[in-house]
């Protein structure tokens, strides 16, 4: 535990009650935060709707926003450099956390570079990936190279991985730390299992119900999604494919596929009922940082079928608590779907697994790594090396 407590200012263009991966992550670390005793403040984009009660003990500085193309439940923050010039001024934190890399964490960087404050960052999102799927695939290389500046301007940059730092290292990214990710294994749990809920997917207890949970956009890979249930569903006509989520894809998913089970985004406990009243889990993205809703269906007793990298890599040891396959193998993800499928035993003995592994990774406990490297960072002082030399 530090020595004393610490007024931290984390800067984040996704927060609750947003639903991404980043949003609870961010979330939860903030809760993390307040109940080891630090003082928070989060600076984030007003995203102009009624968003519920604020986090307990978390202060909240909103700034303008500017819509996110392609995404428009979501909006970028306004680069407010002045304002968090002034205010940091008048209320200077010990460190200043950066989430997102646009317009206001960019603005953020620079006045907190400005002032010496000591910078941390994490990086959540492949976006030099996400190009290719959105017709901007030529920009691939130009997005990298500035993500690189970006987090090589703060004093420590946050992965969720192993695999991740070895790459980031060998592109140029100077000091990279591992923070996991956790999973609340009281509220993603077995025992939500609803077979009410079941009855409304239209799925008996001995049927078969598989799940994806997740943004419904073209680089979630959904078209292998969609194969593969396929292949799943020509030996077992009576499984649906239940999909919980929203995004820029959702309207022609749902024209396309009538035959799919269409849940919308759903929360809390609500979300943790959807995973345990499941049967398996299908993860075919190629894009993750990480994905958070892996461990989310591992608490929940599920086993799943992914690519071996981010999460899956991370958390799921193949044969033993979920099959994953080489990324990108397509033929190989939809054999293990329907292998996974037609065998009940494999499912439950992959499901027992999957918890007992998911339940390991408790929030405090990836708070205590990233508190440990913080200290560390404000130690040092706000040093770093220039954004625009990076």
């Amino acid at each position: 535990m530090p020595e004393r407590r610490l007024r931290l200012s984390v800067v984040t263009e996704t927060y609750p009650p947003e639903i991404n991966g980043v949003a609870r992550t961010v979330g939860r670390m903030l809760q993390e935060a307040v109940a080891a005793g630090h003082e928070l403040e989060v600076v984030r984009p007003d995203q102009g709707r009624a968003e519920g009660e604020e986090l307990a003990g978390v202060a909240s500085l909103r700034v303008g926003a500017i819509a996110l193309p392609r995404y428009p439940g979501l909006r970028m923050g306004w680069p407010a450099y002045g304002r968090l010039v002034r205010h940091w001024r008048q209320k200077r934190p010990d460190g200043v956390h950066l989430v997102t890399e646009g317009p206001l964490g960019l603005a953020a960087l620079a006045a907190a570079r400005r002032l010496g404050i000591p910078l941390t960052s994490a990086l959540h999102t492949n976006f030099d990936a996400y190009g290719a799927h959105y017709g901007l695939g030529w920009l691939r290389g130009g997005i990298a190279a500035y993500l690189r500046a970006f987090h090589n301007a703060t004093q420590c940059t946050f992965v969720p991985t192993q695999r991740q730092r070895d790459a980031l290292l060998a592109a140029g990214y100077r000091r990279v730390e591992v923070l996991a990710r956790g999973v609340d294994a009281e509220l993603f749990s077995p025992a939500r299992r609803d077979p009410a809920l079941r009855r409304h997917w239209g799925v008996g207890e001995e049927g078969l119900a598989v799940l994806y949970v997740g943004r419904l956009a073209p680089e979630k890979n959904l078209d292998l999604l969609a194969r593969a249930f396929q292949a799943i569903a020509a030996h077992r006509p009576e499984a649906k494919l239940v999909v919980v989520g929203e995004g820029p894809m959702a309207a022609c998913w749902r024209r396309d596929h009538p035959e799919f089970v269409f849940c919308g985004a759903r929360r809390g406990e609500d979300l943790a009922a959807h995973y345990a009243s499941a049967d398996l889990f299908l993860f075919p993205s190629l894009t993750e940082t990480f994905g958070n809703v892996v461990l989310e269906a591992m608490a929940s007793g599920l086993p799943l079928v992914g690519y071996d990298e981010a999460a899956v890599a991370e958390c799921v040891e193949d044969g033993v608590s979920g099959l994953s396959c080489p990324p990108g193998d397509e033929d190989s993800f939809i054999a293990r779907a329907c292998r996974i499928a037609a065998d009940a035993p494999l499912r439950r003995r992959l499901g027992t697994a999957a918890r007992a592994a998911a339940a390991r990774r408790s929030w405090a406990e990836i708070f205590r790594q990233a508190e440990a490297v913080l200290c560390a960072v404000l130690q040092e002082g706000g040093e770093a090396v220039s954004v625009t030399s990076a």
